[in-house]
C-alpha cells in the first residue's frame, strides 16, 4: 500500500479562502446604540455586558458574527438598544 503523503482531505483544501487578516473598519455608534464591556460569556451566542450608562445587560451575538468575529471577557462592544426591551439587570 502506498503511504499517504497529503495534509488532509477535501475539509481542509474548502476552508482555504476563509482567513479574513485584513483589520475590519471602526464603527461609531449612533443613535440606539451604546458602547459597553463584556464582563463573560454565557455560550449560545449570548453575553452579559455592562453599558457605559452603567446599566448590566444581556447580550445577543448576531448570526452574521457568531463564530466569525470572536469576542471574549474584557472586550469592547457596540450594543444595539431596542424599545420593547427592559434592563434585566438593576443599575449600579
Amino acid at each position: 500500500m502506498p503511504k499517504n503523503k497529503g495534509k488532509g482531505g477535501k475539509n481542509r483544501k474548502r476552508g482555504k479562502n476563509e482567513a479574513d487578516d485584513e483589520k475590519r473598519e471602526l464603527v461609531f455608534k449612533e443613535d440606539g446604540q451604546e458602547y459597553a464591556q463584556v464582563l463573560r460569556m454565557l455560550g449560545n451566542g449570548r453575553c452579559e455586558a455592562t453599558c457605559i450608562d452603567g446599566t448590566k445587560r444581556l447580550c445577543h451575538i448576531r448570526g452574521k458574527m457568531h463564530k466569525k468575529v470572536w469576542i471574549a471577557a474584557g472586550d469592547i462592544i457596540l450594543v444595539g438598544l431596542r424599545d420593547y426591551q427592559v434592563s434585566i439587570f438593576p443599575p449600579f
